[in-house]
């Protein structure tokens, strides 16, 4: 029991307790993940055998780093038979020797976001339809969006809501696109992601006796993260606790931050309800941050309505304030904050995070980081897995253990060059969605459908169908890495990689034996675990449902890192910069419902409970988006946050546009937060009278002027905006209407 006693009160309860329904709230940086562990590690310490426990979590990372902990906690015999891993891998798991009664094999594929996209732009070119609507991501998304709201293709067919909405974005085809990318998926023998999920449920549903079996395996069921959880994920979890309902969830409301992925916040907030006899445990202390950063935070998310009350504290130091900076564009925002990453450059480049509401907003900050040469690292980059040459090598491997896969048959066909071109699939393609064939089958015997190619091109269709049909035969009598090495050097993969010897090419070649190394240790991994063979298939399993957290390998050199709030998640870094604080971009434009604003901040919460000893804010007065400055308000959740946690900073810097050449930049002593009480209006529209004539200026009110786009015109008046501290003037151009432009970047001429 000793390793209880380094739970606080609070942990310790809510460890301790394992009869029954539970709600963790676990607030930020309280130690959820060692309340998870150690519930685990307790139940087996009191005798529960490994494989009554269930551990759902986000990501395998978190999953192979609980269990981790747990074998230091008790013997790694107890923990080595813990159904744990993500909701897809478990589900992989779990469906796998039932998968005929969904008609599928075994063997089925997963197919990842792009192997879906894939398809998808496949079913959508078969039927001529505009790539500019029917964009493979959007319908890929929404189709998941269908999923997991627990809509079927017939279902959605007869919707007349989303076909309705559907129509308002012109893709009057959506429906069936739906449906054929299911019946393709089906016949490929091969399930996407939220599948997974979606037949789990089907087979309970399905078959009385594995529902039973299932149920009265899993004792305990605990799931990470369930503020994150969507629809078809609560379901899932509801099916499996039934009838004792001993289920465990934990999680924090305030960071519940995915909708855009279906994440539904009521599964958390409602958890008591569905579960009346469910107790609720609350982890407030924070372990991580300052007592401002913490106080700070709360005064923000406090502001939302639909909340779990708690009060989030810390007994660590009371540290610095939250530094407030404002400047007159985004490039000096980005010079800004590598300005300020360079001089406390002593704490080490891994100390610092730049955290951005869109992907758009890095390349100027990466500019900026790059002139002062200061190393960075993008977070969610292009991925081990994604690369093509290890997307082709997992093709022949895929392809192998399940034939009829198409979409790995399509990626590898033309690796190494055999003489089978684009035009002889499509053809091949054709023909066997005429015939309701698989691809391979078409090749393997191609008279049988009237194939129309040349007597040559048969002979090669046959070839390398009886070469994936030798893959196959022996997929099962090796283990995973001896397989994948023979498949690889038998199809020719890697002597053709071996003969590019051009620095592109030797990298792709090291890749795919990075790939057979991960293999190996994959196999070496099992065997420790006491799994005597590892088939390629649970590889294959493990690759296809990894996450970008899950692909994020440990890098040892020194680099600040780069990321959307999003991706900062469950990290923690000392000092944390969060960019571009403004109406329109952080609250983003697109949120406009109580529901999406009430996100929008717990996405900021999320953002400044990331830092642990300091937390800079910055917004530019305007901005460079789509061709243009526009002008920007501060945020409006910038007023949420009590003032008395905030140093108030402002900045002077000799540019003032982008074409300036002089760089040099200077912050000025901080000023109190009453005298710069104007940084935190933010107004959606302008403040009416928020103005202050400019004397100074070359130009007055009656003056005619002349503009490169808008033509001559008369000037109204030249002005000061209070609200954004810009020096802005007001014309009425002769063609154009009045229109006010920023001073500084008019380019006037007199007329």
């Amino acid at each position: 029991m000793d390793f209880l006693d380094q739970l606080n009160p609070s942990q310790r309860e809510a460890v301790t307790y394992t009869e029954g329904a539970s709600l963790i709230v676990a607030g930020a940086g309280s130690g959820k993940t060692r309340v998870l562990t150690y519930r685990i590690a307790y139940l087996l310490q009191q005798g529960v055998p490994a494989s009554r426990i269930m551990a759902l979590t986000f990501t395998n990372k978190a999953a192979r780093e609980m269990k981790e902990r747990i074998m230091k906690l008790v013997s790694a015999g107890d923990a080595r038979y813990l159904m744990m891993g993500t909701f897809h891998s478990v589900c992989t798991r779990l469906l796998r020797p039932h998968a005929e009664v969904l008609g599928y094999t075994r063997d089925f594929t997963i197919y990842d976001t792009a192997d879906s996209k894939s398809l998808i732009k496949a079913i959508c070119k078969e039927r001529g339809l505009d790539e500019k609507i029917y964009k493979p991501g959007a319908v890929q998304s929404r189709i998941s969006m269908a999923k997991n709201s627990g809509i079927s293709p017939r279902e959605y067919g007869s919707n007349q809501q989303l076909l309705r909405e559907d129509r308002e974005q012109r893709m009057y085809e959506f429906a069936i696109v739906y449906e054929l990318y299911q019946a393709r998926l089906i016949a490929a023998n091969a399930m996407d992601f939220d599948d997974l999920l979606i037949n789990m449920i089907r087979l309970m549903d399905a078959s009385e006796e594995v529902c039973r079996r299932y149920q009265e395996q899993f004792k305990y069921i605990l799931v990470d993260e369930y503020q994150d959880t969507n629809y078809i994920q609560f379901l899932l979890v509801k099916k499996l606790a039934e009838p004792q309902n001993n289920i465990c969830v934990v999680g924090d409301d305030a960071q519940s931050i995915y909708s855009f992925r279906g994440a539904d916040i009521r599964n958390i907030l409602n958890f008591q309800r569905v579960y009346p006899q469910a107790r609720l445990f609350k982890l407030e202390r924070n372990y991580r941050s300052t007592q401002t950063i913490v106080n700070a935070a709360n005064s923000l998310i406090h502001k939302n309505a639909h909340q779990i009350e708690k009060t989030v504290y810390s007994e660590k130091e009371t540290g610095e304030p939250l530094n407030l900076q404002a400047y007159m564009d985004d490039r000096t925002e980005a010079l800004g904050i590598a300005t300020r990453i360079q001089r406390m450059q002593h704490k080490g480049y891994n100390a610092f995070a730049v955290l951005y509401r869109t992907n758009a907003q890095s390349r100027v900050i990466e500019g900026e980081l790059r002139k002062l040469n200061i190393p960075y690292r993008i977070y969610g980059g292009t991925s081990f897995y994604q690369r093509k040459e290890i997307k082709d090598a997992l093709g022949y491997l895929r392809l192998s253990v399940n034939k009829r896969d198409n979409e790995a048959l399509l990626r590898i066909v033309g690796f190494p060059g055999r003489g089978i071109g684009e035009t002889t699939m499509k053809k091949v393609s054709a023909n066997a969605i005429e015939h309701h064939r698989c691809y391979l089958d078409v090749m393997r015997e191609p008279d049988d459908t009237c194939l129309d190619v040349s007597a040559a091109t048969k002979k090669r269709l046959q070839a390398f169908a009886l070469m994936i049909d030798q893959f196959s035969d022996q997929s099962e009598e090796m283990d995973a890495f001896r397989f994948a090495e023979m498949v690889l050097r038998t199809s020719g993969v890697m002597t053709a990689l071996a003969l590019d010897r051009s620095t592109e090419g030797i990298d792709r070649a090291q890749n795919v034996q990075e790939l057979l190394n991960a293999i190996h240790e994959f196999v070496d991994q099992r065997q420790n675990e006491g799994i005597d063979y590892t088939p390629i298939t649970d590889f294959l399993s493990e690759v296809s449902l990894l996450t970008d957290q899950d692909e994020n390998i440990a890098d040892t050199t020194e680099r600040v890192t780069l990321m959307t709030v999003h991706a900062a998640k469950g990290l923690e870094f000392p000092v944390v910069f969060i960019a571009g604080m403004e109406e329109n971009l952080f609250p983003s434009q697109f949120a406009v419902k109580p529901s999406e604003i009430e996100e929008e901040r717990r996405l900021l919460y999320v953002a400044i409970t990331r830092a642990m000893e300091q937390c800079f804010l910055s917004y530019a007065r305007q901005r460079f988006r789509n061709g243009s400055f526009t002008f920007a308000s501060p945020s409006r959740f910038l007023n949420d946050i009590e003032k008395k946690y905030f140093e108030v900073e402002t900045s002077r810097s000799s540019i003032t546009s982008r074409s300036g050449t002089n760089s040099q930049y200077s912050f000025s002593s901080p000023t109190s937060l009453t005298s710069s009480s104007s940084l935190f209006s933010a107004p959606s529209t302008p403040v009416s009278g928020a103005t202050s004539e400019i004397a100074s200026s070359v130009w007055k009110a009656g003056d005619r002027v002349a503009h490169r786009v808008f033509g001559e015109g008369t000037v109204v008046r030249v002005y000061r905006d209070e609200v954004t501290e810009n020096d802005k003037i007001e014309i009425n151009f002769d063609t154009q209407g009045t229109k006010t432009l920023l001073l500084t970047h008019a380019k006037l001429e007199r007329a």
